[in-house]
């Protein structure tokens, strides 16, 4: 989709995306202190919101300014700073100690572009958390894209680090089940698949 088709969706009268954060970014990101944080292709912004709440300093981009227009909203005067840009070419203007990306389905080509863009974001010491639908989803779990090309697993974001010189510590990468309940009390909940990659920057 492009930011015409996700203006579209956002110019909704109800948020699009929940208003908590991921359950991975929760996770991982909560006992690190809080500094400077980008949240690339934030949508509505949930999770920069959350972020801004514990004391993080944050920049949230999104090519689609309805998604910007309704963070703002939700932030309630957080102070966040909300650019609208595409995350495959964003240029940060200083590097910051945490770069988010989470849920940024996009084609190979694509998505290498948006890891080179999220590793230059990043500072020295400073962690890149990145979320996916990862590819097995299609198959063993639920929800997500169905076209495989813009899935994808850990080994495939490592891999376009990797391809970049990026020197980096892995701390948590891999496949992990994020659980789906749809709010119906009597339907099963159900298993999501998602792939993670936790590093911090070392060169």
């Amino acid at each position: 989709m492009d930011a015409e088709a996700w203006n579209e969706r956002y110019a909704g009268s109800d948020p699009v995306w929940s208003l908590t954060p991921n359950v991975f970014v929760e996770r991982e990101l909560l006992s690190l202190p809080p500094g400077t944080a980008l949240d690339l292709a934030a949508g509505e912004g949930r999770n920069a919101i959350w972020l801004a709440k514990l004391g993080w300093r944050v920049t949230a981009v999104d090519f689609a300014e309805a998604g910007l227009a309704r963070g703002r909203e939700l932030a309630d005067g957080l102070p966040i700073d909300w650019v609208c840009a595409d995350a495959t070419n964003y240029a940060a203007p200083a590097p910051f100690g945490l770069v988010l990306v989470a849920y940024l389905q996009l084609i190979p080509a694509q998505r290498r572009a948006a890891v080179q863009a999220a590793w230059h974001s990043l500072e020295l010491g400073g962690t890149l958390l990145w979320l996916a639908h990862d590819s097995t989803n299609l198959s063993d779990g639920t929800g997500g894209p169905s076209d495989p090309e813009v899935l994808m697993t850990a080994e495939d974001i490592l891999d376009d680090l990797d391809s970049l010189g990026a020197a980096y510590a892995v701390i948590r990468a891999g496949r992990v089940a994020r659980t789906v309940q749809d709010g119906h009390e009597r339907e099963e909940p159900r298993t999501a698949w998602d792939c993670l990659v936790r590093v911090v920057r070392q060169a």
